[in-house]
């Protein structure tokens, strides 16, 4: 089993995630990484609560459940904060 660099890891996470919003087949071939394994980390960072979307949609094709963990991550955010947020994500504070 090959191990990769939390480094890799991390790349690959920020690819996954908006703005970006790859297809895990264009991270697989960039990378060398197996799909399994892409699905498998993007399956753990969901569990962990982490913002990844399970398609390249954008944000109103998100699933309820990527939904739900992005309006829990700003619940507490004052309005500069969620602005800060969503424009790192590529997104607006409308779709939020």
């Amino acid at each position: 089993m090959r191990r990769y660099s939390e480094t890799v890891k991390a790349e690959v996470k920020r690819r996954m995630g908006p703005p970006q919003r790859q297809r895990i087949a264009q991270i697989s071939q960039e990378f060398g990484i197996h799909v399994a394994t892409l699905y498998n980390w993007r399956h753990h960072w969901r569990l962990q609560g982490e913002v990844v979307p399970a398609s390249a949609k954008d944000p109103e094709g998100w699933s309820t459940a990527d939904k739900l963990t992005l309006v829990l991550e700003t619940a507490g955010l004052n309005a500069t904060e969620l602005s800060a947020y969503c424009r790192e994500r590529g997104l607006f504070p409308e779709q939020e």
